[in-house]
């Protein structure tokens, strides 16, 4: 079976491309945990060596994957080199850090000697998404390689040149052969995957029901399991806030990925008192952006990843003006060929419309007016998800209080969420389970293991 790379800002074949057989990926498989019996044997300053070289490899061809991910998902190239540059940085805070956070830890538990050991579990499926085609997949490949594992990346079959292209640059960084590969497949072969005892974990970015039914399938397996699912991230605006500052990053947060991030603020909650001058200001913002080719680097927004998601997004902004939103500026395609969908805001939106209750992937910004921020905190919460949340105020103390109140992951006060190599990394509710980056992400897939002397 075949599939095809489209570039959605030209409706164009970037290229055809064969879905492995079963029998393939259980072959790579094999050979995967071949190369996985070495590699837990190497010690973890060499491992490091080699996120070294793969820091270097990424930065050689910088020009050339960032370019591949603007043609596979559309968005900005100026977006898509950060991308990349964000992936080699990665990998040396792993270098740097990954020997000390995988020491022994030692315990004083009443032996003569007791410590804990962290130790690979062997090769670790991960299943990851379009919108952000290095990133997501390399926030979890460095991480799992440092620990000593091997991966497998069955990646979204939407961007099957940024999935060869990753395996190119572990090859290329001097990493063993097989150590890290990619396929693509159908969803049966996934599943097969999953059972198999040669998977010893599996790592998911993707949408709550499809997570769901990973998770389901891993459990009854007894395979460990991480996974980054939707969010609806609440943008918090108090009265007493720097409102240009806010206003700029609120356009900036919404708009990342052309607003196909799971991090993106989604629902922005301000305060009755800031709520005049927020809308003015944000709305203004958000209808100077500039919609055009993403391979410009004077675009500031490309097309949507695909025809499916552009009338998804239709369909969810039609739900709210029906309930009785009113469009601010945007609200529709722009006469251009490609995937594009205007910056919109949305205002006086019903508590129950789909933009507010689902996730929304697509640049489109609801505001919600409450009374206080006691309501702010009330309607930040009254979402299924909790994956992050930012709060915009000259409060520190004020904002820090309310943060510990926010039910999420990763809250950030004074600006946009982000994903960060130092903290780790994931959501709760149905946001997801387990941690990525950081020393919490990199203990997600050992094996913590007890050694006690008597």
């Amino acid at each position: 079976m075949k599939i095809q790379s489209i570039n959605p800002a030209t409706e164009e074949v970037n290229g055809e491309f064969e879905l492995s057989t079963k029998e393939h990926a259980l072959n790579v498989l094999k050979a995967t945990r071949k190369a996985w019996e070495e590699w837990k044997t190497v010690d973890v300053s060499d491992r490091a060596k080699r996120m070294r070289n793969l820091a270097t490899a990424l930065r050689k061809k910088k020009a050339e994957y960032a370019r591949l991910i603007t043609i596979e998902m559309g968005k900005p190239i100026k977006q898509s080199l950060a991308e990349i540059e964000k992936c080699a940085w990665t990998a040396e805070i792993y270098a740097d850090n990954g020997a000390r956070w995988l020491e022994d830890e030692r315990i004083d538990a009443g032996y003569k000697k007791s410590f804990v050991a962290f130790e690979p579990l062997g090769v670790v499926l991960s299943i990851m998404p379009w919108n952000f085609p290095f990133w997501q997949a390399l926030r979890f490949g460095i991480p799992a390689i440092t620990a000593g594992n091997a991966t497998i990346l069955r990646h979204s079959n939407n961007v099957p040149m940024c999935a060869y292209a990753i395996e190119e640059a572990f090859k290329e960084a001097g990493f063993p052969e097989n150590l890290f590969r990619s396929l693509l497949t159908d969803h049966d072969t996934v599943k097969a995957l999953i059972k198999h005892k040669s998977i010893k974990g599996v790592s998911f970015t993707g949408s709550t029901e499809v997570g769901k039914g990973i998770a389901n399938l891993a459990g009854k397996n007894l395979k460990k399991c991480v996974l980054e699912l939707g969010g609806s991230d609440p943008f918090i605006v108090l009265e007493d806030t720097n409102m240009s500052f806010t206003c700029a990053a609120a356009v900036e947060g919404r708009n990342i990925s052309d607003g196909q991030s799971c991090i993106a603020a989604k629902r922005f909650i301000v305060v009755k008192d800031a709520a005049t001058d927020f809308i003015a200001h944000f709305t203004e913002l958000m209808s100077q952006y500039v919609l055009g080719d993403p391979l410009d680097q004077e675009t500031d927004e490309g097309p949507l990843s695909s025809k499916k998601q552009l009338e998804k997004l239709e369909s969810q902004v039609a739900d709210a003006v029906r309930r009785g939103a009113r469009i601010e500026t945007g609200g529709k395609r722009p006469r251009m060929k490609g995937y594009y969908y205007e910056p919109t805001v949305l205002t006086h939106d019903k508590m129950g419309s789909r933009i507010l209750t689902e996730e929304v992937f697509g640049p489109v910004a609801p505001i919600i007016v409450v009374k206080d921020a006691n309501d702010a905190i009330r309607v930040a919460n009254s979402t299924e998800y909790g994956l992050g949340a930012s709060i915009w105020t000259s409060d520190l103390e004020k904002a820090e209080n309310i943060a510990r109140q926010i039910e999420a992951g990763n809250v950030f006060i004074n600006s946009i969420v982000k994903s960060d190599p130092m903290l780790p990394f994931g959501g709760i509710k149905a946001s997801g389970i387990g941690r990525e980056l950081s020393r919490y992400g990199l203990l997600e897939f050992v094996n913590m293991k007890s050694i006690a002397i008597k």
